[in-house]
Protein backbone atom coordinates (compact mmCIF):
# COMPACT_ATOMS: atom_id res chain seq x y z
CA UNK A 1 0.00 0.00 0.00
CA UNK A 2 1.19 3.15 -0.79
CA UNK A 3 2.28 6.08 1.94
CA UNK A 4 -0.37 8.30 3.22
CA UNK A 5 0.45 11.44 1.88
CA UNK A 6 0.32 9.43 -1.89
CA UNK A 7 -2.65 8.34 -1.48
CA UNK A 8 -3.85 12.11 -0.10
CA UNK A 9 -2.30 13.21 -3.44
CA UNK A 10 -5.22 11.66 -5.64
CA UNK A 11 -8.04 13.57 -3.36
CA UNK A 12 -7.52 16.89 -4.10
CA UNK A 13 -7.89 20.21 -0.98
CA UNK A 14 -11.10 19.45 -0.86
CA UNK A 15 -11.23 16.13 0.02
CA UNK A 16 -8.98 17.22 3.36
CA UNK A 17 -11.48 20.28 4.11
CA UNK A 18 -14.48 17.43 4.16
CA UNK A 19 -13.09 14.60 6.32
CA UNK A 20 -9.81 14.47 8.77
CA UNK A 21 -6.70 12.94 7.45
CA UNK A 22 -6.90 9.09 6.75
CA UNK A 23 -5.77 6.33 4.96
CA UNK A 24 -7.92 5.02 1.61
CA UNK A 25 -7.94 3.19 -0.75
CA UNK A 26 -4.48 2.64 -3.25
CA UNK A 27 -4.29 4.96 -5.58
CA UNK A 28 -1.26 6.50 -7.68
CA UNK A 29 0.42 9.17 -6.36
CA UNK A 30 -0.35 12.78 -7.82
CA UNK A 31 1.12 16.03 -7.95
CA UNK A 32 0.15 18.75 -5.70
CA UNK A 33 1.18 22.23 -4.98
CA UNK A 34 0.87 24.37 -1.46
CA UNK A 35 1.02 27.67 -0.26
CA UNK A 36 2.83 27.38 2.80
CA UNK A 37 0.91 29.85 5.09
CA UNK A 38 3.41 28.85 7.98
CA UNK A 39 6.50 30.59 5.94
CA UNK A 40 7.32 34.10 5.56
CA UNK A 41 10.02 36.55 3.10
CA UNK A 42 12.34 38.35 4.37
CA UNK A 43 14.37 40.13 1.95
CA UNK A 44 18.49 41.12 2.69
CA UNK A 45 19.49 43.87 0.29
CA UNK A 46 22.51 45.54 -0.24
CA UNK A 47 26.16 45.22 -1.70
CA UNK A 48 27.32 43.05 1.71
CA UNK A 49 24.06 41.02 1.54
CA UNK A 50 25.56 37.49 0.50
CA UNK A 51 28.48 38.35 2.35
CA UNK A 52 26.78 39.41 5.39
CA UNK A 53 24.29 36.17 5.43
CA UNK A 54 27.41 33.78 5.14
CA UNK A 55 29.29 34.90 7.76
CA UNK A 56 26.39 33.79 9.85
CA UNK A 57 24.46 30.93 8.52
CA UNK A 58 25.36 27.09 8.63
CA UNK A 59 25.46 27.03 4.61
CA UNK A 60 28.02 29.15 2.05
CA UNK A 61 25.82 31.16 0.78
CA UNK A 62 28.52 32.67 -1.75
CA UNK A 63 28.89 29.15 -3.71
CA UNK A 64 25.04 29.32 -4.61
CA UNK A 65 25.17 33.06 -5.75
CA UNK A 66 28.36 32.52 -8.44
CA UNK A 67 32.04 33.38 -8.48
CA UNK A 68 33.02 36.94 -7.39
CA UNK A 69 32.34 39.65 -10.07
CA UNK A 70 35.42 40.81 -11.95
CA UNK A 71 36.57 44.50 -11.41
CA UNK A 72 36.64 45.11 -14.85
CA UNK A 73 32.70 45.75 -16.33
CA UNK A 74 31.95 42.59 -18.00
CA UNK A 75 30.35 42.18 -21.56
CA UNK A 76 27.64 39.27 -22.27
CA UNK A 77 24.73 38.73 -24.47
CA UNK A 78 21.56 36.93 -22.88
CA UNK A 79 19.70 34.56 -25.70
CA UNK A 80 16.95 36.16 -27.38
CA UNK A 81 13.83 34.97 -25.85
CA UNK A 82 15.57 32.90 -23.45
CA UNK A 83 13.82 32.90 -19.81
CA UNK A 84 16.14 34.28 -16.95
CA UNK A 85 17.98 31.54 -14.60
CA UNK A 86 18.09 32.47 -10.94
CA UNK A 87 20.63 30.49 -9.34
CA UNK A 88 19.57 27.60 -6.92
CA UNK A 89 18.70 28.15 -3.77
CA UNK A 90 20.28 27.28 -0.40
CA UNK A 91 19.16 25.72 2.62
CA UNK A 92 21.00 26.92 5.89
CA UNK A 93 20.40 27.50 9.52
CA UNK A 94 21.07 30.59 12.37
CA UNK A 95 22.23 28.86 15.20
CA UNK A 96 22.89 29.85 18.96
CA UNK A 97 26.91 30.30 19.89
CA UNK A 98 26.57 27.16 21.56
CA UNK A 99 25.74 25.29 18.17
CA UNK A 100 22.05 25.24 19.00
CA UNK A 101 19.46 25.71 16.17
CA UNK A 102 17.50 28.48 15.57
CA UNK A 103 15.94 29.55 12.09
CA UNK A 104 16.06 27.81 8.99
CA UNK A 105 16.36 29.63 6.04
CA UNK A 106 15.72 28.78 2.08
CA UNK A 107 17.70 31.56 0.42
CA UNK A 108 17.18 32.24 -3.20
CA UNK A 109 19.44 35.08 -5.17
CA UNK A 110 16.57 36.74 -8.03
CA UNK A 111 18.03 36.20 -11.63
CA UNK A 112 19.46 39.36 -12.77
CA UNK A 113 17.07 42.29 -13.69
CA UNK A 114 19.87 42.64 -16.41
CA UNK A 115 19.36 38.82 -17.89
CA UNK A 116 15.16 39.13 -17.32
CA UNK A 117 13.32 39.48 -20.07
CA UNK A 118 10.51 42.38 -20.80
CA UNK A 119 6.79 41.92 -20.51
CA UNK A 120 6.90 41.27 -24.36
CA UNK A 121 9.12 37.67 -24.32
CA UNK A 122 12.31 40.03 -25.89
CA UNK A 123 15.51 39.84 -23.90
CA UNK A 124 17.47 43.07 -22.68
CA UNK A 125 20.26 44.30 -25.59
CA UNK A 126 23.66 43.40 -25.05
CA UNK A 127 25.05 45.97 -22.45
CA UNK A 128 26.80 45.91 -19.55
CA UNK A 129 26.35 43.61 -16.03
CA UNK A 130 24.42 46.73 -13.76
CA UNK A 131 27.24 46.24 -10.75
CA UNK A 132 25.94 44.83 -7.37
CA UNK A 133 23.83 42.48 -9.51
CA UNK A 134 26.19 39.28 -9.91
CA UNK A 135 29.17 38.02 -7.48
CA UNK A 136 29.62 37.20 -4.09
CA UNK A 137 29.27 40.26 -2.30
CA UNK A 138 25.83 42.13 -3.31
CA UNK A 139 22.27 42.46 -4.44
CA UNK A 140 19.08 40.88 -2.83
CA UNK A 141 18.14 37.81 -1.18
CA UNK A 142 14.82 36.36 -0.36
CA UNK A 143 14.61 34.69 2.26
CA UNK A 144 11.56 32.35 2.88
CA UNK A 145 11.23 31.57 6.65
CA UNK A 146 9.46 30.55 9.77
CA UNK A 147 6.41 32.59 9.78
CA UNK A 148 6.25 32.29 13.62
CA UNK A 149 9.54 33.48 14.13
CA UNK A 150 9.90 36.42 11.82
CA UNK A 151 10.04 39.20 14.19
CA UNK A 152 12.21 37.88 16.44
CA UNK A 153 14.18 36.40 13.51
CA UNK A 154 14.22 40.47 12.00
CA UNK A 155 15.63 41.40 14.91
CA UNK A 156 17.96 38.83 15.37
CA UNK A 157 19.66 39.33 12.30
CA UNK A 158 19.58 43.21 12.47
CA UNK A 159 21.52 42.79 15.94
CA UNK A 160 24.12 41.18 14.13
CA UNK A 161 24.17 43.67 11.63
CA UNK A 162 26.68 46.21 12.35
CA UNK A 163 28.30 48.27 10.41
CA UNK A 164 27.05 45.71 7.57
CA UNK A 165 25.83 47.24 4.05
CA UNK A 166 22.75 45.35 4.36
CA UNK A 167 18.86 46.70 4.63
CA UNK A 168 16.71 43.54 6.08
CA UNK A 169 12.67 43.87 5.82
CA UNK A 170 9.53 41.91 6.06
CA UNK A 171 8.13 41.54 2.12
CA UNK A 172 5.63 39.03 3.39
CA UNK A 173 3.03 41.42 1.99
CA UNK A 174 4.71 40.93 -1.35
CA UNK A 175 5.73 37.61 -1.72
CA UNK A 176 4.48 33.87 -0.99
CA UNK A 177 5.86 31.11 -0.42
CA UNK A 178 4.94 27.43 -2.19
CA UNK A 179 5.62 24.05 -2.89
CA UNK A 180 5.02 21.42 -5.60
CA UNK A 181 5.71 17.85 -4.24
CA UNK A 182 4.42 14.19 -4.80
CA UNK A 183 6.64 11.28 -6.43
CA UNK A 184 5.66 12.41 -9.61
CA UNK A 185 7.87 15.93 -9.37
CA UNK A 186 10.45 14.37 -7.89
CA UNK A 187 13.15 13.20 -9.62
CA UNK A 188 17.14 12.72 -9.66
CA UNK A 189 18.15 14.61 -12.39
CA UNK A 190 20.78 17.20 -12.90
CA UNK A 191 18.19 19.92 -13.76
CA UNK A 192 17.47 22.24 -11.01
CA UNK A 193 14.08 23.38 -13.43
CA UNK A 194 10.64 21.84 -13.32
CA UNK A 195 10.90 19.40 -16.07
CA UNK A 196 7.14 20.63 -17.06
CA UNK A 197 8.46 23.89 -17.92
CA UNK A 198 10.92 22.70 -19.97
CA UNK A 199 9.08 20.37 -21.62
CA UNK A 200 6.54 23.25 -22.54
CA UNK A 201 6.28 24.58 -26.17
CA UNK A 202 8.63 21.98 -28.05
CA UNK A 203 8.39 22.29 -31.73
CA UNK A 204 11.59 22.98 -34.25
CA UNK A 205 13.58 23.61 -30.82
CA UNK A 206 12.42 24.76 -28.02
CA UNK A 207 9.99 27.62 -27.64
CA UNK A 208 11.62 29.73 -24.74
CA UNK A 209 8.50 32.45 -24.12
CA UNK A 210 6.43 29.34 -23.48
CA UNK A 211 8.81 28.09 -21.13
CA UNK A 212 9.28 31.29 -19.80
CA UNK A 213 5.39 31.10 -18.45
CA UNK A 214 5.35 27.94 -17.75
CA UNK A 215 8.25 28.97 -15.16
CA UNK A 216 6.59 31.92 -13.81
CA UNK A 217 6.91 35.15 -15.46
CA UNK A 218 9.13 37.22 -17.71
CA UNK A 219 10.70 38.62 -14.12
CA UNK A 220 12.47 35.49 -13.06
CA UNK A 221 9.75 33.83 -10.78
CA UNK A 222 10.53 30.54 -11.22
CA UNK A 223 9.55 27.05 -9.33
CA UNK A 224 13.30 25.55 -8.12
CA UNK A 225 14.10 22.10 -7.37
CA UNK A 226 14.30 21.82 -3.18
CA UNK A 227 17.43 21.86 -1.98
CA UNK A 228 17.01 19.63 0.60
CA UNK A 229 16.10 16.05 -1.33
CA UNK A 230 14.70 15.75 -4.41
CA UNK A 231 11.93 13.99 -3.26
CA UNK A 232 10.40 16.98 -2.08
CA UNK A 233 9.75 18.48 -5.08
CA UNK A 234 9.84 22.22 -6.04
CA UNK A 235 9.82 25.49 -4.11
CA UNK A 236 9.68 28.89 -4.93
CA UNK A 237 8.77 32.42 -4.14
CA UNK A 238 5.85 34.20 -6.38
CA UNK A 239 4.17 37.50 -6.08
CA UNK A 240 2.03 37.41 -3.79
CA UNK A 241 -0.50 38.79 -6.38
CA UNK A 242 -0.58 35.97 -8.55
CA UNK A 243 -0.33 32.29 -9.22
CA UNK A 244 2.25 30.40 -9.63
CA UNK A 245 2.59 28.26 -13.00
CA UNK A 246 1.72 24.63 -12.82
CA UNK A 247 -0.53 24.74 -9.96
CA UNK A 248 -4.03 23.98 -11.17
CA UNK A 249 -6.72 24.35 -9.95
CA UNK A 250 -8.05 21.02 -8.35
CA UNK A 251 -4.53 20.37 -7.32
CA UNK A 252 -4.10 23.07 -4.74
CA UNK A 253 -3.88 21.36 -1.42
CA UNK A 254 -4.16 22.77 2.48
CA UNK A 255 -0.46 22.86 4.16
CA UNK A 256 -1.39 19.59 5.69
CA UNK A 257 -0.88 17.67 2.99
CA UNK A 258 2.63 19.15 2.25
CA UNK A 259 3.39 18.19 6.05
CA UNK A 260 2.52 15.27 5.88
CA UNK A 261 4.55 14.40 2.93
CA UNK A 262 7.58 15.80 5.12
CA UNK A 263 6.70 13.78 7.94
CA UNK A 264 6.71 10.86 5.97
CA UNK A 265 9.57 11.24 4.68
CA UNK A 266 11.28 12.62 7.85
CA UNK A 267 12.17 16.50 7.50
CA UNK A 268 11.59 18.51 9.56
CA UNK A 269 11.03 22.88 9.10
CA UNK A 270 10.47 25.69 11.10
CA UNK A 271 11.49 26.31 14.53
CA UNK A 272 8.48 24.23 15.86
CA UNK A 273 8.57 21.24 14.12
CA UNK A 274 13.18 21.81 15.41
CA UNK A 275 13.11 23.05 18.65
CA UNK A 276 14.64 26.86 18.65
CA UNK A 277 17.31 26.95 20.79
CA UNK A 278 17.13 23.16 21.70
CA UNK A 279 18.00 21.34 18.72
CA UNK A 280 21.51 20.28 17.85
CA UNK A 281 21.24 20.46 13.71
CA UNK A 282 23.26 16.93 13.11
CA UNK A 283 20.64 15.22 15.15
CA UNK A 284 17.53 16.70 13.11
CA UNK A 285 19.41 15.50 9.98
CA UNK A 286 20.56 19.11 8.58
CA UNK A 287 23.87 17.97 7.53
CA UNK A 288 22.02 15.26 5.20
CA UNK A 289 19.19 17.85 3.99
CA UNK A 290 21.90 20.28 2.51
CA UNK A 291 22.01 22.85 5.37
CA UNK A 292 26.09 22.39 6.26
CA UNK A 293 28.94 22.88 4.73
CA UNK A 294 32.20 21.63 6.60
CA UNK A 295 34.50 23.41 4.36
CA UNK A 296 33.17 27.44 4.80
CA UNK A 297 34.70 29.41 7.00
CA UNK A 298 33.72 30.28 10.19
CA UNK A 299 29.79 31.05 11.61
CA UNK A 300 27.58 31.62 14.39
CA UNK A 301 27.91 27.89 16.47
CA UNK A 302 30.23 26.35 14.22
CA UNK A 303 32.20 25.13 16.99
CA UNK A 304 29.83 22.19 18.31
CA UNK A 305 28.74 21.62 15.06
CA UNK A 306 32.55 20.87 13.26
CA UNK A 307 33.52 19.07 17.03
CA UNK A 308 30.03 16.68 16.62
CA UNK A 309 30.75 15.94 13.27
CA UNK A 310 34.22 14.96 13.10
CA UNK A 311 33.91 12.26 16.21
CA UNK A 312 31.52 10.86 14.03
CA UNK A 313 28.69 9.00 15.81
CA UNK A 314 25.56 10.22 16.42
CA UNK A 315 23.46 8.59 18.80
CA UNK A 316 19.85 10.22 18.66
CA UNK A 317 18.15 11.10 15.02
CA UNK A 318 14.64 13.11 14.29
CA UNK A 319 12.84 9.62 12.47
CA UNK A 320 9.70 8.99 11.09
CA UNK A 321 6.81 7.38 12.73
CA UNK A 322 3.55 5.39 12.43
CA UNK A 323 0.97 4.84 15.37
CA UNK A 324 -0.79 1.39 15.36
CA UNK A 325 -2.70 -0.39 17.71
CA UNK A 326 -1.43 -4.05 19.12
CA UNK A 327 -3.54 -5.43 15.49
CA UNK A 328 -1.10 -3.10 13.80
CA UNK A 329 -4.01 -1.19 12.27
CA UNK A 330 -3.20 2.48 12.06
CA UNK A 331 -4.73 4.93 15.08
CA UNK A 332 -5.50 8.24 14.44
CA UNK A 333 -5.45 11.64 16.16
CA UNK A 334 -4.04 9.38 19.42
CA UNK A 335 -0.26 11.20 19.97
CA UNK A 336 0.48 14.92 20.70
CA UNK A 337 3.62 16.65 20.36
CA UNK A 338 6.23 16.34 23.40
CA UNK A 339 4.88 12.17 24.03
CA UNK A 340 7.38 9.98 25.37
CA UNK A 341 8.15 6.96 23.32
CA UNK A 342 9.42 3.97 25.53
CA UNK A 343 10.86 0.24 24.65
CA UNK A 344 8.28 -2.05 26.17
CA UNK A 345 10.81 -4.67 26.75
CA UNK A 346 12.68 -1.87 29.41
CA UNK A 347 10.34 0.48 30.08
CA UNK A 348 13.19 2.84 29.24
CA UNK A 349 12.72 6.10 27.23
CA UNK A 350 14.04 5.76 23.46
CA UNK A 351 13.07 9.29 22.55
CA UNK A 352 10.33 11.66 22.09
CA UNK A 353 7.61 12.73 19.51
CA UNK A 354 8.34 16.40 17.96
CA UNK A 355 5.55 16.16 15.20
CA UNK A 356 2.47 14.25 15.00
CA UNK A 357 -0.42 14.60 12.25
CA UNK A 358 -2.88 11.72 11.78
CA UNK A 359 -1.21 8.27 12.59
CA UNK A 360 2.20 9.73 11.44
CA UNK A 361 4.66 11.66 12.99
CA UNK A 362 8.54 12.08 13.69
CA UNK A 363 10.76 11.87 16.75
CA UNK A 364 14.27 12.20 18.21
CA UNK A 365 14.65 8.80 18.85
CA UNK A 366 17.69 6.44 20.14
CA UNK A 367 19.09 4.75 17.00
CA UNK A 368 20.21 1.90 18.35
CA UNK A 369 16.75 1.19 20.46
CA UNK A 370 14.50 2.75 17.58
CA UNK A 371 15.29 0.35 14.65
CA UNK A 372 16.96 -2.78 16.32
CA UNK A 373 15.27 -5.96 15.24
CA UNK A 374 11.89 -6.70 16.78
CA UNK A 375 12.10 -3.43 18.62
CA UNK A 376 8.73 -3.50 20.79
CA UNK A 377 8.19 0.95 20.75
CA UNK A 378 5.19 2.62 22.83
CA UNK A 379 3.67 5.40 24.04
CA UNK A 380 5.09 5.83 27.68
CA UNK A 381 1.08 7.70 28.80
CA UNK A 382 -0.81 5.58 26.19
CA UNK A 383 0.67 1.63 26.21
CA UNK A 384 -2.19 0.86 23.52
CA UNK A 385 -0.54 2.94 21.02
CA UNK A 386 2.40 1.21 19.34
CA UNK A 387 5.14 3.11 17.81
CA UNK A 388 7.15 2.11 14.79
CA UNK A 389 9.72 4.31 13.65
CA UNK A 390 11.00 3.72 9.79
CA UNK A 391 14.18 4.69 8.57
CA UNK A 392 13.69 6.75 5.16
CA UNK A 393 15.02 5.84 2.34
CA UNK A 394 16.98 8.90 1.84
CA UNK A 395 19.86 8.16 4.53
CA UNK A 396 23.20 7.59 3.95
CA UNK A 397 24.33 3.93 4.98
CA UNK A 398 27.03 5.78 7.50
CA UNK A 399 24.03 6.98 9.69
CA UNK A 400 23.20 3.29 10.66
CA UNK A 401 26.03 1.38 10.36
CA UNK A 402 26.87 1.77 14.12
CA UNK A 403 24.02 0.03 14.60
CA UNK A 404 25.61 -3.42 13.14
CA UNK A 405 28.77 -2.65 14.73
CA UNK A 406 26.86 -3.16 18.10
CA UNK A 407 25.11 -6.00 17.17
CA UNK A 408 28.01 -7.91 16.26
CA UNK A 409 29.75 -7.15 18.90
CA UNK A 410 26.76 -8.14 21.19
Amino acid sequence: MLPLARRLARRGPGALSRRPLSTGPPADPGVLASRLASRAVVRFRGPEAARFLNSLLTNDVLLSHGAPASSQPQRYAPTPNAPARAPPPRYAALLTPQGRFLYDLFLYRPAPRSQMLDRTGSAPQTGERPGGEDGEGGGEVLADVDAAEVDELLACFKRYRLRSKVEIDNVSEEFLCWQRFGSDVAHAGPSTQEPEAQSIGWGQGSDHAAESSAQGNGHGWQWLKDPRLDILGYRGIFPADTIPPLVEADKEADERHYLLWRIENGVAEGSTEIPKGEAIPLEYNLAGLNAISFDKGCYIGQELIARTHHRGVIRKRLIPLKFVDENDKEIKQAVAPGSDVVDEASGKKVGTVSTALGSRGMGLLRLDSALKQNATLAISDNQDVRVKAIKPDWWPAEWTEVLGQQSAVA
